[in-house]
């Protein structure tokens, strides 16, 4: 990998790896709708010489095409809201692919466990059964099907799936990343799910690390893969080393069905995450067996010192605005 380009680089995974890929020293473009955020983006990693920006639209394969110039892996980031899924995430991906092909580049697509549907395995693998139950799972299936099904031959491709993230970059799409916000600004926060059920969460920065490591290596391609977390733990426990970090002892509180459908009538994103709470009650766990044949050991940063670098780190920004 010489040269990359991530596609929705200000999001929370695409700021992530874009940081990842400057630290290796690998050329990379940072691909976004605004010049302001991207800029913002640069000088947050202080303005390196091997990280670009470029302005598009990731639904426009023109855009994408005329930024990639050079490049040989295109990393996959950018999203839509909960409630534009249905609607506008195979569209996306289908733009993103048809730029791939055309320039016949290496594809990493990042995604999340919903295709899966219900556990059927204590620690699940990439070959767990795909069966959602949700409409969400659904469409993050037929998005599967469509980048593994070699209508682009001259694009490579390979899916890897996180589960709920959490770091310096998450925003408000991880489940997480609104919390961390508000208890690092001193708030009251807003906890997705039951706080009492321990649940798999990756630290970004080790995914971004996980993630460039698979994306070097060829025989990679075509497959799906796992990044796993280090393992699981409690809304409870997230709050007390959240508020230990930031020194504030303001509540958080727990938003089941309920609460997420009466704030889903000012909030459409909330009330589509209602569908999704049986991940926060019957978890899953995904297997790094598959990533550790091929690269080695799981990069596992402690919870502990994770959440602790997080709301440091959201602080900081909020003293700069």
């Amino acid at each position: 990998m010489e040269k990359a380009i991530v596609i929705g680089a200000t999001g929370g995974t695409g700021a992530s790896v874009t940081e990842e890929l400057v630290k290796r020293g690998i050329r990379t473009i940072a691909f976004g709708r605004s010049r302001e955020k991207l800029e913002q983006l640069k000088g947050r990693l202080g303005n390196p010489e091997n990280l670009t920006v470029a302005v598009g639209d990731a639904f426009r394969p023109d855009d994408i095409v005329a930024a990639s110039e050079g490049t040989d892996v295109l990393f996959h980031c950018a999203n839509v809201p909960y409630h534009e899924m249905a609607s506008k995430l195979i569209p996306l991906g289908e733009s993103v692919m048809e730029a791939a092909g055309r320039l016949g580049l290496k594809v990493v697509v990042i995604d999340g466990i919903y295709p899966y549907g219900r556990r059927q395995m204590a620690r699940v693998t990439e070959e767990h059964p795909k069966q959602p139950h949700t409409r969400k799972g659904k469409v993050r299936l037929a998005y599967e099907k469509m980048l593994l099904g070699g209508r682009w031959d001259r694009a490579k491709v390979m899916i890897v799936r996180l589960p709920d993230y959490y770091g310096p970059t998450a925003n408000e799409a991880s489940y997480l990343g609104s919390t961390l916000e508000a208890i690092a600004g001193g708030k009251p926060a807003l906890f997705i799910g039951n706080m009492r059920v321990p649940r798999e969460y990756v630290y970004l920065p080790d995914a971004a690390f996980m993630i460039a490591e698979l994306a070097s290596r060829d025989d990679a391609y075509g497959e799906n893969w796992h990044i796993p977390g280090a393992g699981v733990i409690s809304g409870r426990e997230i709050a007390r080393i959240a508020r230990q970090a930031s020194g504030s002892s303001k509540p958080v509180i727990p938003l089941g069905r309920v609460g997420l459908s009466l704030l889903g009538m000012a909030v459409p994103v909330m009330k589509e995450v209602v569908e999704m709470l049986y991940l926060t009650e019957e978890p899953l766990v995904l297997s790094g067996d598959k990533y550790e044949r091929l690269v080695g050991p799981v990069r596992k940063t402690a919870f502990e010192d994770g959440i602790t670098a997080t709301v440091r780190a959201l602080q900081r920004k909020h003293d700069l605005f």
